[in-house]
């Protein structure tokens, strides 16, 4: 029996995916929004998450980042209307297992996540986050210099999580407030500076500047 989220907008859909999977002999959850999807991911473990893209509060590209970057070995089946091929590939890109389009076939919905279950989860033998010369280890949590066999400098859990960010994020602007929910889960800054305290002691630890500073928004990290 495994423990399932279903994170869909539309209530008819997502009480159906609920039935169904339930049916199947699985626990499932359900939530309607970019934000509660998240919370729940913060909250509890799951096997698998069902996502739509198209949701209120932020998309689905978004609760997939987050997701990664607490448990980089989150299973995520993408369920979507949306079935262009650029989709499918940014989607499985980041990190998602599978992709449903919509409509759908229930036989083959349950087939899938049945297949998914069993398999071993990505981020098991995704080891590596590397970007440029910057190699992320998601194993030790710690930064690799000189590639995968060379040495590594510890990072705390929250520099970890940062780096990881910024680094699937890579070319991208990160706001603070974005950054603040995503490693530390709040969603008010209330004058923090949380975040640069971090990034100034992640800088510390990488041998050449990586992480740029936008001005009065917040950081990049340099793919060059």
């Amino acid at each position: 029996m495994a423990r399932l989220l279903v994170v869909e907008d539309e209530a008819r859909l997502r009480a159906y995916l609920k039935r169904t999977l339930e049916s199947n002999g699985h626990v499932v959850d359900g939530v309607g929004s970019g934000p509660d999807a998240v919370e729940r991911l913060r909250d509890g473990e799951f096997d698998l998450v069902v996502l739509d893209l198209m949701l209120p509060g932020f998309d689905g590209f978004e609760v997939m980042r987050r997701a990664f970057d607490r448990r980089p070995d989150q299973r995520v089946l993408v369920l979507s209307a949306v079935m262009d091929v650029a989709t499918r590939v940014r989607c499985l890109r980041i990190g998602a297992v599978d992709f449903l389009g919509k409509p759908f076939a229930t036989a083959e919905l349950v087939e899938r996540v049945r297949t998914r279950l069993r398999a071993p989860a990505t981020g098991m033998p995704q080891r590596w986050l590397r970007v440029g010369e910057v190699t992320l280890d998601l194993e030790r949590q710690a930064l690799g210099l000189g590639g995968t066999d060379g040495r590594q400098v510890p990072l705390s859990h929250r520099e970890f999580m940062l780096l990881g960010h910024l680094m699937r994020r890579a070319g991208e602007v990160c706001s603070r407030p974005e950054l603040l929910a995503a490693v530390w889960g709040y969603t008010d800054d209330l004058g923090s500076n949380v975040v640069d305290a971090t990034v100034r002691r992640i800088r510390g630890k990488v041998p050449r500047p990586v992480i740029e500073t936008v001005r009065n928004v917040g950081y990049a990290f340099s793919a060059r």
